[in-house]
């Protein structure tokens, strides 16, 4: 579907996710705004706007922030939502206790991380592990919809993309997480390596309260993140072309959406 088709207008949402921002960028903190830098240089015409004003009315249903990526549901205007995905490479184990050992021996990112804060020069330690926590530009993303529009990013995308940036707003360590590194073992092992052991053998050691007083009390709890959602187990399907193979007049996706749902609930129990 490219720009010079007829514009659609979406399908309403009640309790929709909407961006706080109302006008103008999305992505208040440098982390967030470093997240989206380059978006808008893409030469998509006008699905960067529509998927701006898509995150701002409300048409982003659901979202999840795991590692290697994000999941939403946008309701276009189709009465099935599209499914968005995009991913991001994490790291392995190896490379993270490069970071982490980085992060440790300093301990003014340690206590920024602690107070729920990204510290400005986080960027440089992950490149001196010749990492890049944020992503370069688009090649660097995986993105896909199952709209029938054949340009990514969509609308849909675009507007996961800026809800996104504002879930990095909230919570710094979503952008560590895409990366493959929880907050609770991202901190448990910076802890430990403060206090001289590791998680690997002990589990995530604290150091001594005394030396966490002045930001024991300041670290804020963690922020209530996107509901985590099922996937149903023939979602596969809902991405297949309708007008694909049949059999004696029937879809084949038709045909196959019982077996795929019997598959998905497992063995019966005696």
């Amino acid at each position: 579907m490219s720009d010079w088709y007829p514009p659609s207008r979406p399908r309403p949402v009640e309790g929709g996710l909407r961006a706080r921002s109302r006008r103008g960028e999305i992505g208040q903190r440098w982390w967030s705004a470093r997240f989206l830098e380059g978006l808008d240089s893409l030469a998509v015409g006008g699905r960067l706007a529509r998927g701006k004003r898509y995150a701002r009315a409300g048409q982003v249903m659901e979202l999840r922030i795991d590692a290697g990526g994000a999941t939403a549901l946008v309701q276009g205007s189709r009465p099935r939502p599209y499914r968005v995905r995009i991913g991001v490479a994490a790291f392995g184990k190896a490379d993270w206790a490069k970071v982490e050992a980085a992060l440790a021996d300093d301990a003014w990112h340690t206590a920024k991380l602690l107070n729920g804060d990204m510290p400005p020069d986080i960027e440089e330690v992950f490149a001196g592990a010749g990492l890049a926590l944020f992503p370069n530009g688009a090649a660097d993303l995986a993105m896909d919809c199952s709209c029938p529009d054949w340009e990514v990013p969509c609308k849909h995308v675009a507007a996961t993309l800026y809800l996104l940036a504002e879930a990095f707003d909230e919570d710094p360590f979503a952008v560590l997480l895409l990366r493959g590194r929880s907050r609770d073992e991202l901190l448990g092992n910076l802890q430990a390596r403060r206090s001289g052991t590791t998680s690997k053998t002990l589990g995530p050691a604290a150091p001594p309260l005394s030396d966490l007083l002045d930001t024991f009390y300041a670290a804020p709890p963690p922020p209530h993140g996107p509901r985590a959602t099922p996937i149903a187990v023939d979602s596969l399907l809902d991405q297949t072309p309708r007008d694909g193979i049949t059999v004696r007049g029937r879809p084949v996706v038709d045909l196959l959406r019982p077996l795929y749902r019997r598959l998905g609930d497992g063995p019966k129990q005696p």
